[in-house]
């Protein structure tokens, strides 16, 4: 495949950015987009020009480090990680845009590099129970509801990737911070901070710039591990919950 790539170079957040073109042949069906990408830098290094910066890690739709915009799209055209987005999604003589998250919050590092520490205080604000650590505890030693314990799992999936973000209109993190609330709520293990969590939670990711949440809907469907809408309805109604105990 002999691909155009239009891809966003930016030195740092200060610097000014734009849409640089490079043409790449040779490329397999079977390669990976992030190999794709490999293929371009190993190009320019020869070329003696600087490589393009994309954040990855693990490469196997776990860590959520793989983050791009990719023709409009967060993670690209198929319901999945850019690290595991194939080639084979695109055609021969395509043309395809590549640009970092675009969010308030998500400053530029360089390149297609995003700074998500963002997230990282969203999750320091709450997410963590005070339960006794130590040895494991027997499975069966608190009962857990199969319902409670299929809705933790369900939104303990997020990985955190932010396309979520990308993919919102107004650059909300909604769906993240109500994925990382209602994993711990739904568990007796995180009742003693089930109030100040979703509380202290919501209060950091306004504080860290993020859009206000409309109900578009984009968020859960660029979402790779198919956290579902409700999630955030779930969360809304535990912070009215906890707001009417606070000042009960």
């Amino acid at each position: 495949m002999r691909l155009t790539l239009r891809v966003w170079r930016q030195r740092n957040a200060g610097a000014p950015g734009a849409m640089s073109t490079y043409d790449v042949d040779g490329i397999s069906a079977d390669m990976s987009f992030l190999e794709m990408l490999d293929t371009l830098n190993e190009d320019l290094i020869l070329r003696g020009e600087d490589p393009v910066a994309f954040d990855h890690d693990c490469r196997e739709g776990i860590c959520g480090a793989c983050s791009l915009v990719i023709n409009g799209d967060a993670h690209g055209p198929e319901r999945t990680t850019t690290c595991q987005l194939h080639m084979r999604a695109f055609r021969d003589g395509d043309t395809i845009d590549i640009e970092p998250w675009r969010a308030a919050a998500f400053p530029v590092v360089k390149d297609l590099v995003v700074d998500r520490s963002a997230f990282d205080r969203v999750i320091q604000a709450g997410g963590y129970i005070t339960a006794p650590t130590g040895a494991a505890p027997e499975a069966h030693a608190t009962p857990v509801p199969k319902a409670d314990a299929d809705s933790a799992f369900e939104h303990a999936e997020c990985i955190g990737c932010g396309a979520c973000v990308a993919a919102c209109p107004n650059g909300s993190a909604m769906l993240f911070t109500s994925a990382k609330v209602n994993h711990l709520n739904v568990l007796p293990q995180g009742s003693p901070e089930r109030e100040t969590r979703v509380l202290d939670m919501v209060a950091q990711m306004d504080a860290e710039g993020f859009g206000g949440c409309t109900l578009t809907g984009e968020c859960a469907t660029a979402c790779p591990k198919g956290i579902p809408l409700p999630s955030i309805t779930a969360m809304n109604r535990e912070w009215l919950r906890a707001r009417r105990k606070v000042k009960g």
